[in-house]
């Protein structure tokens, strides 16, 4: 056959190919794979980290007031240990879903979700009904104080002897000439939507001031503390120092003050904020009142609770600060 030794030839190559790729196979095989590293992803869509800071409670206590915003419900809670007093004060809910089919007197028990700046109540469930509340000696909803007249936008603030974080005294009318941003807080307050949110939205404040073109220099900001027992100058001072720290505030146009209870009261009473200690606890029931004063020295705007933003108190004290 005369293509014999071709044959043969192809017989023997394709041969040693086929033990070429067995051998390769076979010294392959068993060397072993190390498992891939644990891929870190920074996309953002990936889901957020849970928030380690987030405290939380189980309360009981009864409804007091359900708020029109099907949002907020008004309750008579019991203590609740390492945290807070019992009192009484508004809870939000993130679901209206969450308050359906409640009503007043109606007992409950529910989850206290506190954040850094934020605070909500979940698993509301009824379990019971209160047919007429108990009279508590040892609570108090809020103190009576003198009656004052009521402010309105339009308003000339009267003047107030105060005491700032420094230790100087000072007055209120000092400040005619500059728009005035007022706000009420005590240092100690735990609930993050409360004090804490105050301080954190006129620390963005000062910010945003800050970054703004042409941005006014005759301005103020005020925080105002109702707890003349505890809240000393020296306490004051501490708190604007860690506000400062914490958010990068700018304390050049910002006073943390205190004053004589008199003063406070009245003070407070002008715009409708009412507070009061619970007996034998450093805890105040208290609601929430920011005021902008023009540089006339009239009521120029009243931000009512905890919703308003940093931006929108730019934009009164901007306008509050061209009046002549």
């Amino acid at each position: 056959m005369k293509n014999a030794p071709l044959i043969v030839g192809c017989i023997i190559g394709a041969v040693l190919a086929m033990g070429a790729l067995f051998f390769v196979r076979v010294s392959v095989t068993p060397t072993p794979v190390a498992p891939p590293a644990p891929v870190v992803t920074t996309s953002p869509i990936a889901p957020a980290p849970a928030n380690t800071n987030r405290q939380v409670f189980f309360v009981k206590g009864f409804v007091k007031e359900l708020k029109p915003d099907g949002r907020t419900v008004v309750v008579d809670h019991e203590e609740i240990p390492n945290y807070m007093a019992k009192m009484t004060m508004p809870f939000k809910v993130r679901t209206t879903n969450e308050l359906a089919g409640l009503g007043t007197n109606d007992q409950i028990h529910f989850r206290l979700n506190v954040a850094e700046y934020e605070s909500w109540i979940d698993q509301v469930t009824k379990t019971g009904k209160a047919a007429t509340p108990a009279a508590d000696p040892t609570r108090k909803d809020f103190r009576l104080v003198r009656e004052v007249e009521v402010l309105k936008v339009g308003d000339a603030l009267p003047d107030y002897p105060l005491t700032n974080h420094l230790g100087q005294p000072f007055h209120t009318s000092q400040f005619k000439g500059q728009a005035l941003a007022l706000t009420f807080i005590f240092t100690l307050c735990p609930m993050p939507d409360f004090c804490p949110r105050m301080s954190l939205r006129f620390a963005e404040a000062t910010k945003l001031l800050r970054q703004l073109p042409n941005a006014p220099t005759n301005y103020h900001l005020l925080s105002v503390s109702f707890d003349v027992q505890r809240d000393t100058p020296a306490v004051l001072q501490n708190y604007a120092n860690m506000v400062k720290a914490q958010h990068g505030a700018d304390l050049s146009r910002w006073t943390f003050a205190t004053g004589a209870l008199i003063e406070i009261d009245d003070l407070t009473e002008r715009f409708g904020l009412t507070f009061a200690r619970d007996k034998d606890s450093f805890m105040f029931n208290h609601n929430l009142r920011t005021v902008v004063i023009d540089a006339s020295g009239k009521v120029h705007k009243i931000f009512i609770g905890n919703d308003w933003k940093a931006d929108a108190l730019v934009e009164e004290l901007v306008k509050a600060a061209q009046v002549k």
